[in-house]
């Protein structure tokens, strides 16, 4: 199942790439909503750069993944990936420069099942998948105002 949206962000590239790549301050924001992260050094993926313990709780269960950093290409391209339970998640941000001042925030999420019990997991959420995929693309819409508006007040460079 994927997920894609892209947004216009008013900033420069290198901006919104400091921005998308500020780990610690996403580390604290998933604290904030309840979830403990902590990093860790393990590796499932030979190019991995930097992983973490997540635990979370979803629909009244504690979860726990493993996200994994595997492709840092600054100021172009972030992937993330991940494993939760039976879930394979695979998490890219890619950034395209369109003038000085403007840049296209691409942010694709796609997870797939590795066993019965996230196979039948992700046949529920595909029957929510408007709603999913209108939630989603609200968020990073939410997200992308947010840079701009960090960077509109000098937050960021």
């Amino acid at each position: 199942m994927k997920f894609t949206t892209n947004e216009d962000i008013e900033a420069p590239i290198e901006a919104v790439f400091d921005a998308v790549s500020n780990f610690e301050a996403m580390e604290r924001s998933a604290l904030r909503r309840g979830a403990r992260v902590q990093r860790v050094d393990r590796k499932t993926y030979a190019k991995t750069l930097i992983s973490w313990d997540v635990q979370f709780s979803f629909r009244g269960k504690t979860r726990n993944l493993l996200a994994e950093l595997t492709e840092f290409d600054a100021p172009n391209r972030i992937l993330v990936q991940s494993l939760s339970g039976g879930i394979k998640g695979d998490f890219l941000i890619e950034l395209v420069a369109h003038s000085r001042n403007r840049t296209r925030l691409s942010m694709e999420m796609e997870i797939r099942p590795k066993n019965l019990s996230a196979r039948l997991l992700i046949q529920s959420m595909r029957l929510a998948k408007n709603k999913l995929t209108k939630q989603y693309k609200m968020r990073v819409a939410k997200y992308a105002t947010e840079i701009e508006n960090r960077h509109k007040s000098g937050r960021i460079n």
